[in-house]
């Protein structure tokens, strides 16, 4: 990290995971120490090669900026993978409120009477990361994982025999879940069906009895009927 008056960066060095046709970011941060309004530029020595985003801007008064360079895609590597690229930062106070579009050459001309901060970085190509490596079937010495089993002691070969026989008192337990399952499904089943036949039952019974009622009213009204028109029949016959 840099420790100027006004900016303190970092890292100090760009660190690019090299790749072959492929472009490659890193990033800086900038940190202004100051209760000032600080302006910074970067420059380099290869700017065809990369591009700055942003080149150039204001960092505000106890605030951060970060600072994204892209590496354009290569065709070649570099030898050794040494890189000769540098990049120069350059900052200055400038005043309140000031705003990128403010931002000139001029402001970072030491001949002008400017206090300029300058800090240089260097370019460092790096491996990129290796994917993780398939787990080899068998052993280092390319035995087999029964051998490499047995060469561990019997104390292995038990526990995989325990492990075995649990897994094989495995199935039956499942098939006993499933079957418990089902039979508890069937007793569902029936039981609603024996209440439905219960319910069907119960229903037909009191149907029989208003029929019952109803007939047994009727046959009622004819005897009383009958039993009238016998009355009167005596009585005209006694009248006569």
């Amino acid at each position: 990290m840099s420790t100027g008056d006004l900016l303190s960066i970092e890292p100090l060095e760009l660190k690019f995971p090299f790749e072959l046709k492929k472009q490659i970011s890193c990033s800086l941060q900038l940190s202004n120490k100051t209760d000032n309004y600080v302006a910074f530029k970067v420059k380099t020595t290869n700017p065809k090669k990369y591009c700055v985003r942003p080149n150039a801007g204001i960092v505000l008064p106890r605030s951060t900026c970060d600072v994204i360079v892209t590496m354009q895609a290569q065709k070649e590597a570099p030898a050794d993978m040494q890189c000769k690229d540098k990049f120069l930062l350059q900052s200055v106070k400038t005043h309140d409120g000031a705003a990128a579009k403010d931002i000139n050459a001029e402001m970072f001309n030491k001949e002008a009477g400017h206090i300029v901060e300058e800090c240089k970085l260097r370019v460092l190509y790096v491996s990129p990361p290796q994917p993780p490596s398939p787990v080899p079937e068998g052993s280092d010495e390319g035995s087999s994982p029964r051998g490499s089993m047995s060469d561990n002691g019997n104390a292995n070969g038990v526990e995989f025999s325990n492990a075995a026989k649990s897994f094989e008192r495995l199935e039956p337990q499942e098939k006993t879940v499933e079957a418990k399952a089902l039979i508890s499904k069937l007793t569902d089943e029936k039981n609603t069906a024996l209440q439905q036949q219960s319910r069907l039952r119960q229903e037909m019974e009191l149907l029989k009895r208003e029929s019952n009622k109803n007939r047994s009213g009727v046959s009622f009204m004819f005897v009383i009927f009958v039993g009238l028109l016998g009355i009167i029949l005596g009585y005209l016959m006694k009248k006569s």
